[in-house]
């Protein structure tokens, strides 16, 4: 074989082998199972947030870390597969930023990799981690306290609106156990203030609208929205059927207040992605969820839209005002 035609077969095998060391790279890149009861057309901040603490801990998304993105649309029934789905491949990590529900789909699901939760509730009280301080296990995450603000959200629902009695109660019966914890809790906040509560329940947007329409017909006075990661993707449709039908709602992230709702109480949901961003950077680095203690949301925010109480006819008393963490004009 001449010299040259030896160099040509050369580069040949050379250039076969480039595509092979390339897939061996990327199958070498550590994979995350990010999941969400979102929908994916209105996460892009949180995505945002969540990519920002993972590149802070070193992890740059295409270049040395691949994130897959599920994001579930309220279709809850769709966990236990997806989850059996994710360990089968043993993904590197699987995050769960403010998704209670999926927290103990994922610890039945597997006891090796780890699990970095967002959850709304006490962890402990869930059977995920053995305490806050020392998880213990394959989990760890934060805890956002959305479930223990629901009472102070409904007591500042009542400043705002002092003359309402009949509140609806909505919650969605396929995140089980956020609309447990709210059930429990809210009648109960309720009692003291004198106000009576009806429950009315929404999976799907249609039903979001059947809703509405049942506390107009029943002349409900305000609407208290539970927390559920599957309304917090339709807060547009909140916004314009309580602009239609004139109804006070109380949400529970200031998203909803952002896109026109009235008013919010809640934990700063970016703050939830950047935390189980920087855990799940820590863990890749090498760090045992065992050791990384249970962090605890301290960022709570009131925020209202003054331009929607005076579409609404409601005068936001000044107390209330000083109170807000945010007056949107």
């Amino acid at each position: 074989m001449s010299s040259r035609r030896a160099f040509i077969t050369l580069l040949g095998g050379a250039a076969a082998a480039w595509p092979l060391a390339a897939r061996a790279q990327q199958r070498a890149m550590p994979v995350i199972g990010l999941v969400s009861p979102r929908s994916p057309e209105d996460s892009a901040r949180l995505g945002a947030g969540f990519r920002k603490a993972l590149s802070e801990t070193g992890y740059i998304e295409g270049q040395n870390v691949m994130v897959e993105y599920h994001w579930l649309e309220g279709q809850y029934d769709r966990l236990p597969a997806l989850m059996a789905d994710l360990v089968r491949r043993r993904v590197a990590v699987i995050a769960m930023p403010a998704f209670t529900a999926a927290a103990p789909v994922a610890k039945a699901a597997t006891t090796t990799i780890p699990i970095v939760f967002g959850v709304a509730e006490d962890p402990v009280k869930l059977g995920l981690v053995a305490s806050f301080a020392r998880p213990g296990g394959n989990l760890t995450g934060i805890n956002f306290l959305a479930a223990e603000l629901a009472a102070k959200r409904l007591g500042l629902l009542h400043d705002l609106v002092p003359k309402a009695v009949r509140i609806a109660l909505l919650i969605n019966p396929a995140n089980a156990t956020t609309a447990e914890t709210t059930l429990r809790d809210i009648p109960e906040a309720a009692r003291p203030l004198g106000l009576q509560i009806q429950i009315l329940n929404a999976s799907t947007s249609r039903e979001i609208e059947a809703a509405f329409a049942t506390l107009v017909r029943d002349r409900t006075e305000a609407l208290f929205v539970g927390p559920d990661g599957f309304f917090s993707s339709r807060r547009v449709q909140f916004a314009t059927l309580a602009a239609h039908h004139r109804v006070p709602v109380a949400y529970f992230l200031r998203e909803f207040v952002e896109a026109g709702g009235l008013m919010s109480y809640g934990p700063n949901i970016l703050d939830v992605f950047r935390q189980v961003g920087v855990y799940t950077g820590q863990i890749l680095k090498g760090a045992k969820p065992a050791d990384l203690p249970v962090v605890q949301s301290t960022n709570f925010e009131l925020v209202i839209n003054l331009q929607t109480a005076r579409l609404l006819g409601i005068e936001v008393p000044n107390a209330l005002q000083l109170l807000a963490d945010e007056v949107i004009e």
